[in-house]
């Protein structure tokens, strides 16, 4: 990924918690001799440097995707940034924007109980609280069953790039008038850019 020198993140907690933020990713790789991709939920274990997902089964890009080394793409909060709420008029539009680029070799698990630890991961960290799901809770066979048609895979984590940008490359009266102007609107996205906008200000 381009990534110019202010726009960089190099602390890998903020990275790792954008990761656990925005665990929705796409994978690529190869597939029968062209890019592919899949959009899927991934989770994050730190200890073992190591991504955890797994593909549909009739999804056959898992069948030629071991050992590849894949990209996988976590995007973060972006939006607009207009130049109309700069102080000038000799200015164009750009865009802020999150994105962590994660680079490794991808393992098919075939052991069940990682399997169904891997699937449990990802439904505790996503189910409320107060749910009252739980996965321990279902008929082991019909989780047998339905494993079936999925596979399973472990990312090694290789090599991460990871940017941040958020017109640190502007005046900071210009970044304190787009944090207004992002502020004043309802959108998540631009509400989360100015937060971060605010955060990088304060370093």
């Amino acid at each position: 990924m381009y990534i110019p020198k202010q726009f960089k993140i190099e602390d890998e907690e903020v990275i790792y918690d954008f990761i656990e933020k925005y665990g929705f990713a796409t994978l690529f790789s190869q597939h029968k001799g062209e890019p592919y991709a899949t959009h899927l939920p991934l989770m994050l274990n730190k200890s073992e440097n190591a991504l955890y997902g797994h593909f549909a089964r009739p999804n056959e890009q898992w069948k030629d995707a071991e050992n590849q080394q894949v990209l996988v793409i976590f995007q973060g909060p972006h939006c607009y940034i207009s130049p109309s709420w700069y102080e000038t008029t000799k200015a164009v539009p750009t865009w802020n924007y999150v994105s962590i680029h994660l680079y490794g070799k991808i393992e098919i698990i075939e052991d069940e109980k990682v399997i169904f630890d891997s699937l449990n991961d990802l439904v505790n960290k996503y189910e409320s609280t107060d749910s009252p799901y739980n996965l321990n809770d279902v008929e082991p066979d019909f989780i047998k069953g339905m494993s079936k048609g999925i596979v399973a895979f472990r990312i090694k984590i290789t090599k991460i790039e990871a940017k941040a940008k958020l017109s640190q490359n502007h005046p900071v009266e210009r970044q304190e008038l787009i944090i207004k102007h992002l502020e004043n609107t309802s959108q998540q996205d631009n509400l989360q850019v100015a937060s971060l906008m605010k955060k990088n200000l304060k370093k």
